[in-house]
């Protein structure tokens, strides 16, 4: 292994697919030992009934340059936490990064629909998979990434700060979920900072997961067909944009400047020059507001 993160270890927490997937891979690239979990695995899937893995992704670590361990966790659960971390402290005796990327909302969540008719169930398991497992993953991992300095909780959302304060997203149990993620890296930043380590929110832009490019009928090599059917699409990016933003962000020795930020992959892309997998910087946080919520046709110039 080589690279501006060799000796360092993370662990992406919800790693399966999307922005955790891409985010492993790009810690591997910068010659991160990475630590995978989730509850899809080659023997098991999880309620998505994807065929995304926890192995696929360790595997796309090892191969991008890096250690890719695979560790199937239900993040609900306490006891299997601990047991992550433990293993870790036992195997590296330090954790480097802690990525919070647990989600598994997408089945759970109804557009546009009030509290009141929302179902109550679902609601409230959205909740638990997209807060409950990051604060116990954050209770369980922080006392070993706290043994040395400098270390990095990034807490993944959807939205910028700004972007969410002043915009309703989706309905009032995803609004909440991603609110509650942003003041997460808040308050972890306030707990984190004298103690020598940094914890950020990230979102990324328009992402083109692998449900996303499913959902449009497309692959990551003609995802521009989906154009067609949304113009606005053209801002989209890869997981692997928001996974360089996270690399960029471990590897910076001054990283505690952005202390309990909120943070977007278009706008550190911007702070430290990385790209797309096709060259591109593409600034969805912004794109939203000046173009597509403005109601005006879909024109990337100046934006990618």
């Amino acid at each position: 292994m080589s690279g501006p993160l060799q000796g360092k270890v993370a662990l992406v927490a919800g790693a399966t697919r999307g922005a955790g997937r891409g985010i492993a891979v790009e810690l591997g690239a910068a010659g991160a030992t990475v630590y995978v979990t989730g509850r899809s695995t080659r023997a098991h899937r999880s309620e998505y009934g994807r065929p995304e893995t926890i192995e696929d992704t360790a595997d796309l670590v090892t191969a991008a340059g890096g250690q890719g361990i695979a560790v199937p966790v239900d993040h609900l659960d306490p006891s299997a936490v601990r047991q992550l971390t433990d293993r870790i402290a036992d195997e590296r005796g330090r954790l480097d990064v802690l990525v919070n990327d647990i989600w598994g909302g997408e089945k759970l969540f109804e557009w546009d629909t009030p509290v009141w008719e929302h179902d109550l169930d679902n609601g409230l398991r959205l909740l638990r998979l997209a807060v409950e497992t990051h604060a116990v993953t954050s209770h369980c991992a922080l006392p070993l990434l706290l043994r040395r300095p400098g270390g990095l909780v990034v807490e993944v959302t959807d939205g910028t700060a700004e972007y969410n304060r002043d915009t309703y997203r989706v309905n009032f149990f995803y609004d909440l979920a991603k609110a509650s993620v942003l003041r997460m890296a808040f308050a972890l930043g306030h707990e984190l900072g004298p103690r020598g380590a940094t914890a950020v929110a990230l979102t990324p832009g328009w992402m083109r997961s692998e449900i996303m490019l499913e959902a449009y009928g497309v692959r990551e090599e003609n995802w521009r067909d989906a154009l067609a059917r949304e113009p606005h699409f053209a801002i989209s990016e890869t997981p692997r944009f928001t996974g360089r933003a996270v690399a960029a962000l471990a590897a910076d020795p001054d990283v505690a400047r952005f202390n309990g930020s909120s943070l977007s992959s278009g706008g550190l892309a911007r702070e430290y020059g990385f790209t797309d997998l096709d060259g591109s910087r593409p600034d969805a946080w912004r794109y939203l507001v000046e173009v597509q919520d403005a109601g005006k046709p879909a024109d990337v110039t100046g934006y990618r």
